[in-house]
């Protein structure tokens, strides 16, 4: 796959992910010649990561690079697009290049429409703003959106993530929010799901619920994505109605908030592992009955 030329890149804004993509095209060998960032902590990511970058405001980081990276959240998106172009800072044969996954080329519209080339690179995953964020990238994916028919564009934007040390993945326009969401739902989650059960712990008593839920759910999620449905287990999987019923009791008695969430996932798990021919349609239906009466 061809190299980008070296390129000079602004980077609007300078948070947990602007400031480490910044990074790993510098260390690709591009050029950070400008960052945006007015918080403190947007600060002293800029002076950890993109050293001896200047901070300026976002319409003269865009004025003074060829590719922009708009690391914003997306939400902000659209009217950071129609404030640089209001503002007359976007130029013909610029590259700009957004990070929001839920978002595909088409909020860039108005850019591409000035000449510029469009693109989106979302990182699968999540970023803590710091120096090991750079060695991360190396195992993640970047999904990538182009307008759908410029095959070049489809290059460029696979060369940037090759050279930031991840793997190009391919996300049409059209498919860009399913994509999304199915991240947002798995990874974003999770996160309470391992939350709420490290509050259950320490509600036994157990002081260092990280320790004991770290090796299983290790393993867990090492499971299934290498086995799927098969790597199911547990009593709803089991079908062990007696187990559930007690399970949802006590959630009940001490955890009433965490008890909906249970249930629901529950039935899907239910009714996954029907579908897989792990659970008999019986004990499908009796398991998801008996969740659905204490919903």
């Amino acid at each position: 796959m061809s190299r980008p030329a070296r390129l000079a890149v602004g980077v609007v804004s300078a948070g947990r992910a602007g400031s480490v993509l910044g990074a790993a095209l510098a260390r690709a060998g591009h050029v950070v010649v400008a960052a945006s960032g007015i918080s403190a902590a947007s600060v002293r990511r800029a002076e950890e990561l993109l050293p001896g970058v200047p901070l300026v405001g976002p319409d003269e980081v865009v004025r003074r690079s060829d590719l922009v990276l708009l690391a914003l959240p997306d939400d902000a998106l659209p009217g950071m697009v129609s404030g640089l172009v209001a503002t007359d800072s976007v130029r013909a044969g610029q590259i700009v290049v957004h990070t929001s996954g839920a978002s595909g080329v088409e909020v860039l519209r108005p850019v591409a429409e000035l000449g510029a080339l469009p693109l989106a690179l979302h990182p699968v995953m999540t970023f803590t703003g710091r120096g090991e964020d750079l060695e991360r990238l190396a195992a993640c994916s970047v999904g990538i959106t182009a307008p759908d028919d410029d095959e070049a564009a489809w290059s460029v934007g696979e060369a940037l993530a090759v050279e930031m040390g991840a793997e190009p993945v391919r996300v049409p326009e059209a498919a860009r929010s399913l994509y999304h969401a199915a991240l947002a739902h798995g990874a974003n989650h999770l996160i309470t799901l391992i939350s709420d059960c490290a509050d259950l712990l320490r509600g036994t008593g157990i002081e260092n619920a990280e320790r004991l839920l770290g090796p299983l759910l290790s393993a867990a999620l090492d499971n299934v994505l290498r086995h799927g449905d098969r790597a199911m287990t547990g009593p709803v999987a089991r079908g062990d109605v007696g187990t559930v019923r007690r399970h949802l009791d006590v959630i009940a008695e001490t955890a009433p908030e965490i008890l909906s969430s249970y249930a629901e996932l529950g039935k899907r798990t239910a009714a996954r592992a029907s579908a897989a021919g792990l659970l008999p349609s019986a004990a499908a239906e009796e398991v998801t009955s008996v969740l659905g009466e204490r919903r």
